[in-house]
């Protein structure tokens, strides 16, 4: 308590041949790891490769098998999360967690609420939560329930409750998978304000050039190892991919050899309300047609309105006016049990919190959706279950212990091959896929772009959105990019990333 604070480059934080087993899986192989005052450390992996357990120790969420941590040249043990932060050690977790009934403020001030002379100063916890979100450039009135935010703006909310606490080592897994571009320029400045005043950062990301612009150490792990280590000035994007995976990657290129089918989707003047109100749409009369066999990307900056399409074409959102057509046939006011019965499905874009259930198994969650074709009068037959889950866990490559694993205990990647398989289950003639590669490394979102060209192959209308460039230059057909709920422009294969950012409004770097 007493010591000098430490300068800037200084090791506060240590991993001394961290183990971490889970029965006989190993998710850490006596790891050493340091975190640096005023720096930004960067810890690079695909899914699974241990990041996010190697932090959850070092944040106190769960303990290390064998191994020692030192904060500020001492043992510590962590006895909870709530001790680590109490020593002033915060984590953002990939997956939110927040109380979506709750307002913002009620959700920053969560567990430590601000006592006053009558109990609980929600005053002066509205102002703190209004002056963060201040600082975060975003104008979210803090009384605001959660539930009414978009998935980008809830992103912050996490950030702004770590940020309240005045942590002096504060780990970010995945901070930015939801946020936009000009969020992520906003998050940049607050680290760099944070790292300035010797506040310790882990940053965490699949978002590999993005995560280049922001660190000043890189730390690889592979397999629950760590395969690399170096300064800033010494690596690149292909110093990272050649010690995260052994070699490049690639997201592939458009199915060819074969014809489209007939229209499979039809889109016809579409139009959502915007859900904060104020008479603005989300969508505003949006047509679109995509035929057997093709493979439509939807870009668009945060707010452009892709993901209200998505959902009011599957059923979900509330739409204004125009009409869905699947195969010929009008399905606007048919509900969503009766669009995936006749050939729609949906990727959400939370797989978290509306593609998987927490408390049942990977089995489980992969036959949901198709459960009705397991039923034999009043019985479900379990055989007949297990073969259609055992064809889908091959399909779409889950790396698991088996059907009955949690679905908990698989890494976000292998999550979303679950979500995949769910509803390819479902033997779609349309599937649509909201940000499908949120939050997974490079090496899975490769092999879930060649599930869908596979599929596409096979006469599957595919549709996903993305706020990705590179992801548009890869396996789709045709790019349409949409800006304030309209559709500004449509591309061949042969679009340029500086033609797209163009079409959606976004700026092109010099």
């Amino acid at each position: 308590m007493g010591s000098a604070a430490p300068i800037a480059g200084d090791v506060v934080l240590t991993a001394r041949n961290v183990a971490k087993s889970y029965g006989n899986i190993d998710a850490l192989k006596g790891v050493n790891f340091d975190i640096r005052a005023g720096r930004v450390t960067t810890l690079f992996g695909e899914n699974g490769a241990g990041k996010s357990t190697l932090m959850k120790i070092l944040s106190g969420v769960i303990r290390p098998t064998s191994g020692a941590i030192e904060l500020r040249g001492e043992p510590v043990v962590f006895s909870s999360s709530s001790d680590a932060r109490d020593r002033g050690i915060s984590i953002i977790h990939q997956e939110l967690s927040l109380a979506p009934n709750l307002s913002v403020r009620d959700n920053i001030f969560m567990g430590r609420e601000i006592g006053g002379p009558a109990g609980i100063d929600f005053a002066e916890e509205a102002r703190q939560a209004a002056a963060l979100m201040a600082e975060l450039e975003e104008h979210i009135d803090p009384m605001t329930p959660v539930e009414e935010l978009r998935l980008g703006q809830q992103q912050i909310i996490e950030i702004a409750r770590a940020l309240s606490v005045d942590s002096r080592i504060l780990i970010m897994d995945e901070p930015t998978s939801a946020l936009s571009a000009s969020e992520v320029e906003v998050l940049f400045k607050v680290i760099r304000d944070l790292t300035a005043r010797g506040v310790a950062i882990v940053y965490i990301s699949h978002h590999l050039e993005e995560a280049l612009e922001i660190t000043d150490y890189a730390v690889v792990l592979r397999d629950g190892a760590m395969t690399a280590k170096a300064d800033r000035a010494d690596i690149d994007l292909d110093w990272i991919v050649r010690n995260m995976v052994g070699e490049g990657y690639d997201l592939g290129a458009p199915p060819t050899g074969y014809p489209f089918g007939a229209v499979a989707l039809s889109v016809r003047g579409v139009s959502v309300a915007d859900k904060a109100g104020h008479g603005a749409m989300a969508v505003d009369n949006v047509s679109l047609d995509v035929r057997a066999g093709e493979i439509v990307c939807i870009y668009g900056l945060m707010g452009a309105g892709r993901t209200e399409l998505l959902e009011c074409v599957f059923g979900k959102g509330s739409k204004v006016s125009g009409e869905v057509w699947l195969e010929g046939r009008e399905i606007s006011r048919l509900g969503i049990a009766e669009r995936i019965a006749g050939g729609l499905a949906l990727v959400p874009e939370d797989r978290q919190r509306d593609g998987l259930v927490q408390t049942m198994s990977v089995g489980e969650n992969l036959s949901l959706a198709s459960i009705a074709a397991f039923v034999k009068g009043l019985l479900l037959s379990r055989p007949a279950e297990r073969r259609v889950v055992d064809d889908s866990i091959r399909a779409v490559t889950v790396k698991t212990s088996g059907p009955a694993a949690a679905i908990g205990s698989l890494s976000g990647g292998n999550q979303q091959k679950v979500v995949i398989g769910k509803m390819l289950g479902t033997h779609p003639r349309v599937i649509m896929l909201d940000e499908p590669s949120r939050g997974i490394d490079i090496g899975a979102k490769a092999e879930v772009f060649r599930i869908l060209a596979e599929r596409a192959r096979a006469g599957l209308a595919v549709v996903f959105s993305t706020s990705e460039v590179s992801e548009c230059l890869s396996i789709a057909h045709r790019v349409v990019v949409m800006s304030r709920g309209r559709i500004s422009a449509e591309f061949g294969h042969d679009v340029t990333k500086e033609q797209i950012m163009a079409a959606s409004g976004e700026a092109v770097a010099a």
